[in-house]
C-alpha cells in the first residue's frame, strides 16, 4: 500500500490525517448478500477511478477473502494486536488504468478472534481504521449482520449506511430493527436501502416501500431507496469460483445493477 508523505501546516503543527468517504454495508440478518454487495460495490467504485479500501468488519464470521479467492497471511486481528503493519495485511485485488485501486483488509476467516471485543477495544479498532483509510478516496466497511455493538460502532464511522434486505419477510423485520437501533444511536448515521435478489426493479420498490412505511410510522422518517439488484445466477457462480463478479461476469444483470449503484456515489 502506498502511503502519503507527512505534510506540515505552515506553523509546523501536524496536519490531521485525511478521512476517506466511508460507506458501511449492513443488514438485519445474514443471507441477504451483504458481503457480495460490499465487495462488488468496492470493485465498481475502483473501476470508476477511486482508491477504495474494503474492510471485513464481520468480526465473528469474516469471509471476504474466501469470496474473492484471497490468501491473506496477516489480517485485521494482527493489526489490532500490533503483530503486523498495514502493508502486510492489506491485499490488492485490482488496479485500474484510470487510477482506481481495489484493496481489501481481511478479517480472520473461520475464527472468532475478533468476536466479542470489549467496547474499549472496538473503539481502538475504529480509530485504527480511520487512520488506515487516509491514503484512500473511499472506505467500505462490511459489518456483521444484526445489531451487536460492533455493528452500530462501525456504522457510526460511516457517512452513509447501506441497509441491505431481500423479499424474505424476516429480512424486512430485521432490517427495520437495524434502522431503529441506528436511528437511536448517539451518532445517527445517514441511511439508505439496497434491495438485493429482486425479481425486477418494480419488486425492489415494493420491498423498500414496506420498510419505508414502517420506519415512517414508528420512527418518523423514510430511508431512501438507493438501488435494486436483480436476482442473478451469475452471482452464485462467481462466489463459487472465488472471483469478483465484475471481473468474472461483467455483463451480467447483477454486475450492471452494482455499476449503476456505484454511479450514485461519484
Amino acid at each position: 500500500m502506498t502511503t502519503r508523505p507527512h505534510l506540515a501546516a505552515p506553523d509546523s503543527a501536524p496536519r490531521a490525517a485525511p478521512r476517506p468517504r466511508t460507506l458501511a454495508v449492513a443488514s438485519g440478518k445474514g443471507g441477504v448478500g451483504k458481503t457480495f454487495l460490499a465487495a462488488s460495490l468496492a470493485h465498481a467504485l475502483a473501476r470508476r477511478g477511486e482508491r477504495v479500501l474494503l474492510v471485513d468488519g464481520d468480526f465473528g464470521l469474516a469471509n471476504i477473502d474466501v469470496q474473492l479467492g484471497l490468501a491473506p497471511q496477516r489480517d485485521l486481528a494482527d493489526l489490532l494486536a500490533g503483530s503486523a503493519q498495514a502493508d502486510q495485511a492489506i491485499l490488492g485485488v485490482e488496479r485500474d488504468s484510470s487510477g482506481g485501486a481495489f484493496d481489501v483488509l481481511p478479517g480472520r476467516s473461520g475464527s472468532g478472534a475478533l468476536g466479542g471485543l470489549p467496547i474499549a477495544e472496538l473503539g481502538r479498532l475504529c480509530e485504527m481504521l480511520i487512520t488506515l483509510g487516509g491514503p484512500y478516496d473511499r472506505m467500505l466497511l462490511d459489518a456483521a449482520a444484526g445489531i451487536d455493538p460492533s455493528v452500530t460502532l462501525l456504522c457510526s464511522l460511516a457517512d452513509l449506511v447501506l441497509v441491505v434486505l431481500t423479499e424474505d419477510p424476516t429480512s424486512l423485520t430485521d432490517a427495520y430493527a437495524l434502522v431503529k437501533v441506528l436511528a437511536r444511536a448517539e451518532r445517527r448515521p445517514a441511511m439508505g436501502v439496497v434491495v438485493n435478489m429482486a425479481t425486477d426493479a418494480s419488486q425492489g420498490r415494493r420491498i423498500h416501500k414496506a420498510l419505508a412505511q414502517a420506519t415512517q410510522r414508528f420512527l418518523g422518517f423514510e430511508p431512501p431507496l438507493l438501488g435494486v439488484l436483480r436476482r442473478d445466477a451469475h452471482v452464485g457462480r462467481a462466489i463459487r469460483a472465488q472471483a469478483p463478479l465484475l471481473a468474472r461476469f461483467p455483463q451480467s444483470p447483477a454486475a450492471s445493477d452494482v455499476a449503476a449503484l456505484a454511479t450514485r456515489f461519484g
